[in-house]
């Protein structure tokens, strides 16, 4: 999943959404460093990514972007289902997406020299952008994926996979939400996080 999920999915506690945002830029035994709930964030990361790797929801859906991105259709997909999460926010928590950026943020910046060289680099811009937030227009979708195709391995197919997404929106969606369910409940009962859920 990409970087919105991973931070709902920390649950309440901040240092657990501090580690699970800088997941992916702490590698194997680096995570030793850090304080245990930031341990636990950055191990929940890894959780979550391995059990999105392997579910057949998720390999369903990266199979509608495999014709333009090849072996990169998984980090596509992760993008798109969090365009989903996004834009249908109020399913999934009783806070606006805005209030949910804006504490976000400020963890984030209460921590940024605990934060890894890279991120660093990228945090101002991503609070400047209200890219969390920009998530739920299909306009900030294509603006990430010009960005990581920019600045990543990530093929620049970005117009295919717009016109992918809005052509089987509905499906793509529907997965989406099976899949969801299927992440909140491991989240829940591999690492004894509750999720705040919209009531």
């Amino acid at each position: 999943m990409n970087y919105l999920a991973h931070l709902y999915l920390s649950g309440e506690a901040d240092e657990i959404l501090l580690g699970n945002f800088i997941g992916d830029y702490v590698k194997g035994q680096q995570y030793r460093h850090f304080s245990n709930d930031v341990r636990k964030g950055i191990l929940l990361h890894r959780s979550i990514d391995s059990f999105t790797d392997t579910h057949p929801v998720v390999k369903e859906a990266a199979a509608y972007f495999r014709p333009a991105y090849g072996r990169y259709c998984g980090i596509v997909t992760d993008v798109i289902f969090d365009h989903f999460l996004a834009r249908y926010w109020r399913q999934y928590s009783p806070h606006t997406l805005r209030q949910f950026a804006k504490h976000v943020h400020a963890v984030l910046l209460a921590n940024f020299f605990q934060l890894p060289v890279r991120v660093q680099g990228f945090l101002p811009f991503l609070i400047q952008h209200k890219r969390l937030e920009s998530y739920a227009r299909l306009d900030g979708i294509q603006q990430s994926l010009h960005i990581m195709a920019r600045r990543t391995s990530l093929p620049d197919q970005t117009s295919q996979a717009m016109e992918v997404l809005e052509r089987n929106f509905d499906e793509l969606r529907e997965l989406f939400e099976r899949f969801f369910e299927d992440l909140i409940d491991h989240v829940e009962s591999s690492s004894g996080i509750q999720i705040e859920r919209l009531k």
